[in-house]
């Protein structure tokens, strides 16, 4: 694959950032593609292994090997069809996934990895360019029909396999516009959304039906779907975050990362501030802004935060700091746990570790800190660092702690569908069946919070498993 002897001529290169000082002004993307000729030398890198370990790094099992040969070799409208072939959205993985086919690369064991994620975006970035990406409408119909609840990656992924399988599909998203965390979770400087609204353009060619601003189990009664559709999918991904238990947290400065995030990308789509924040302005302006939560959501409100002009940004974690490198023996091909520095932290922000929240400082109803201890952690227990309190300054705090599963109220009450020890629809992954004759469910809702790139897996494995149901057999791919 690629050169034979590409990794020992070419070093590892990736794709740039504009300058902070720069990116901070706008909600644009702004990372910087490599000439197509940089790139070619890139996926020439790629080693012919024996065992593509990227393979089984990658959830959707993306043929990496494959179409890296194919940018090597300069035939990108073939390595656009292999990438589209286990991939319906590679431009949103292109961007937003961390990339585990990377650290599962023979190249990562001397931290020199193909830059399998900048590659693949420039494939489907040039595909769009060059108008090779079109509509797949089916030869025949099928007269069945199927609603899909939910219009995040597993939703979408669904709903377009299924409809390319010649069924009647109806997406029912609860916002008001498509796109689920992609569109209201994802800060544009990450992901613009242009990304999503030329998909649906695809999608709707292909026959797939958008009723946007309709919440099932709200707007739309559930069982009247059971009725009116031979096929029912649960994609509408874990939205119950955790809770901060602490005193104080009732205080109207205490927030949730997604409230924060979705008002700034309802701004960027120019809805105005009754449309953006029905609940009030949720702003970083002038603040001293503390996330707590050191995961990606957490990144991502960093990035926000002082692109709106937080005086100052901190963001805190629970767990111990990981170490800057990992021990490959131990960990590869898989995933490490190791630091990692995501562009937004190097906009600027203060990062600590094995910090506890305690208590919300108030003065006047408004909060004013944040009361923290030091903790150690021993055999997977914490202890609180005796003598180890402080405080810190805060006007905002922002909860980026994670998901606890999918929301019960509206949707799952009135399904009926059982639901795992964790609190997710309850379901396999080899038919995806709920215990409702019909009822599938994939993505968030039945794995728990989960990456984009799962959740493209999993709709793309349901669409197959809800074809199978309807048709007793499939030719869409697993």
């Amino acid at each position: 694959m690629g050169k034979e002897t590409g990794f020992l001529e070419f070093e590892r290169e990736d794709r740039t950032y504009d300058d902070p000082a720069e990116r901070l002004g706008h909600y644009k993307e702004f990372t910087r593609a490599l000439p197509q000729e940089k790139l070619r030398n890139q996926a020439a890198r790629c080693m012919n292994c024996g065992i593509p370990y990227c393979h089984t790094g990658c959830p959707v099992n993306n043929l990496i090997p494959d179409w890296n040969h194919l940018v090597y070799e300069a035939d990108w409208k073939r390595a656009l069809d292999t990438l589209h072939s286990t991939n319906n959205f590679p431009e949103f993985t292109g961007r937003v996934c961390p990339a585990p086919c990377e650290a599962a690369c023979t190249l990562n064991l001397v931290d020199s990895p193909v830059t399998i994620k900048s590659i693949e975006c420039a494939i489907v970035d040039r595909g769009w360019n060059e108008g090779w990406i079109k509509p797949q409408v089916p030869a025949a119909r099928t007269g069945r029909s199927v609603a899909v609840i939910g219009s995040g990656p597993a939703g979408l992924a669904c709903a377009q396999q299924l409809a390319r399988a010649g069924h009647a599909v109806t997406v029912f998203e609860k916002s008001d516009r498509i796109g689920g965390l992609l569109r209201y979770g994802i800060p544009d400087f990450k992901m613009e959304k242009h990304l999503i609204n030329r998909r649906a353009v695809q999608m709707e060619a292909e026959g797939v039906q958008f009723r946007t601003s309709s919440e099932v189990g709200v707007e739309v009664s559930f069982s009247a779907l059971r009725e009116n559709f031979d096929a029912v999918v649960l994609a509408g991904g874990a939205e119950e975050a955790r809770a901060l238990d602490i005193p104080g947290a009732e205080l109207p400065g205490v927030r949730l990362a997604m409230e924060f995030l979705t008002q700034q990308n309802k701004r960027n789509a120019g809805d105005d501030e009754v449309r953006a924040a029905p609940r009030g302005t949720l702003s970083a302006t002038g603040k001293h802004v503390i996330v707590i939560g050191g995961g990606d959501t957490g990144s991502d409100c960093v990035g926000t935060s002082n692109r709106q002009g937080a005086a100052s940004v901190t963001q805190l974690e629970i767990m111990p700091k990981p170490p800057a490198r990992e021990d490959k023996a131990l960990t590869w091909p898989n995933w490490p746990l190791k630091l990692r520095t995501s562009s937004s932290h190097e906009e600027g922000a203060e990062r600590d570790w094995a910090v506890l929240a305690k208590r919300v400082v108030a003065e006047g109803g408004e909060i004013a800190g944040l009361e923290c201890v030091r903790v150690e952690w021993q055999g997977g227990r914490m202890e609180e660092v005796a003598g180890s309190e402080f405080t810190l300054r805060a006007d905002l705090i922002l909860l980026a702690m994670g998901f606890t599963g999918p929301k019960r109220r509206g949707l799952l009450d009135r399904a009926g569908v059982a639901l795992d020890q964790r609190g997710n629809v309850a379901a396999n992954t080899q038919d995806y069946t709920t215990n409702e004759p019909n009822v599938f469910t994939c993505g968030d809702m039945r794995r728990g919070q989960s990456l984009v790139v799962w959740a493209i897996r999993e709709g793309r494995q349901a669409a197959r498993a809800v074809d199978e149901a309807l048709m007793g057999v499939s030719e869409l791919p697993r």
